[in-house]
């Protein structure tokens, strides 16, 4: 009687060890994989609709932050303009209207990408934006292909052995390269080689040879972030344990850095490059002046001091969408790179 109650209990026992089973292997299947175009589409579609709102909110800001700076009247009719013309003037583009109105009419005209002819030469606004777009995304890729050739292989090679002097002595170098402006680099740069050495030219948009120092200046000032990152990220992952087993495996030094710990290294790195384009897209002001940049930057610093509305909104209109468009595009290739991105609850 006895070896039946014993035996009964062990059979209720594995009957429950099943049900914990079971019920952790349903809760393990609640969580499925999401298609990659599935996830694109969905990330596509919540981010346009965020640009919508993020571009209603940047443009409605700019318009009533630019009414602050000054009246654009006053510049048009010069030193020597009377009440009279300042009224025409006003008159002429709809500055004497109230706010609110001026409000109402901008939106409508955004609406259809229309804001207006420039104050200063008459022309098409946006078009004259969308005329500089190209100079200045000739840079920007210029600058960001020169930050990837420079940081990839550089973080790696000093994240590989930091303990070694000569990593620790190029770690140092590139912290103290991270903590100089980029415009200090670009005026160093037109000293040496367009000053003394009149090696290249420091103005305008002259061929390949102007492009070298503003696109050093742009990336000088990123590139020592991405090295640092990436240095970090090598250094921890030649520390994992898949590292020492394909080393107990037979497998060499170079196979173990380029083709394991970098690949996994890249993730963490593939966020601040992101955020790098954005910048470059947008940071880029200071370089073009400083350089004469015939770019999208040097014309929007042009507009502002002297008032020419029209071309500022269309210029940082253009500026926001692509570097929103450039978010977008890191977070469609982190899903590509990371599965654990297209998990969710069922």
């Amino acid at each position: 009687m006895t070896d039946k109650i014993e035996k009964n209990n062990q059979i209720n026992d594995n009957e429950e060890v099943q049900e914990d089973l079971s019920q952790n292997s349903t809760s393990a299947g609640d969580v499925e994989t999401i298609p990659v175009a599935q996830q694109t589409v969905r990330t596509i579609l919540r981010r346009f609709a965020e640009l919508i709102f993020l571009l209603l909110f940047v443009s409605t800001l700019l318009f009533f932050l630019l009414r602050l700076t000054g009246d654009p009247a006053a510049i048009l009719a010069g030193e020597t303009g009377d009440q009279e013309q300042l009224e025409l003037i006003r008159k002429q583009y709809g500055f004497d209207k109230p706010l609110y109105i001026q409000y109402g009419v901008f939106l409508m005209k955004m609406v259809v990408f229309d804001f207006g002819t420039s104050l200063a030469n008459a022309q098409d606004a946006l078009g004259l934006v969308l005329e500089r777009l190209p100079t200045s995304f000739t840079l920007v890729l210029i600058a960001f292909t020169a930050n990837l050739i420079i940081s990839i292989p550089l973080g790696a090679w000093l994240g590989s052995r930091p303990d070694r002097t000569g990593r620790k002595l190029g770690s140092t170098g590139v912290f103290i390269l991270q903590g100089i402006p980029g415009y200090i680099t670009g005026l160093i740069l037109i000293q040496v080689f367009s000053v003394e050495l009149r090696w290249l030219p420091s103005i305008g948009n002259q061929g390949p040879e102007s492009w070298i120092m503003p696109a050093i200046t742009l990336a000088s000032f990123q590139a020592p972030q991405v090295i640092r990152v990436i240095s970090a990220n090598v250094s921890e992952a030649m520390r994992e344990d898949y590292i020492r087993t394909a080393r107990a495996n037979g497998a060499g030094f170079n196979t173990l850095l380029w083709k394991h710990a970098l690949k996994n290294a890249m993730l963490g790195a593939t966020a601040l490059i992101g955020a790098q384009v954005s910048f470059l897209i947008g940071g880029s002001i200071i370089t073009e002046v400083i350089f004469a940049w015939p770019g999208l930057g040097r014309l929007l610093v042009t507009s502002v001091t002297t008032l020419d509305f029209p071309v500022v909104q269309a210029a940082v209109f253009v500026i926001s969408v692509f570097v929103y468009l450039s978010i977008t595009a890191t977070d469609l290739a982190f899903i590509f790179i990371d599965p654990r991105l297209r998990r969710q609850r069922a």
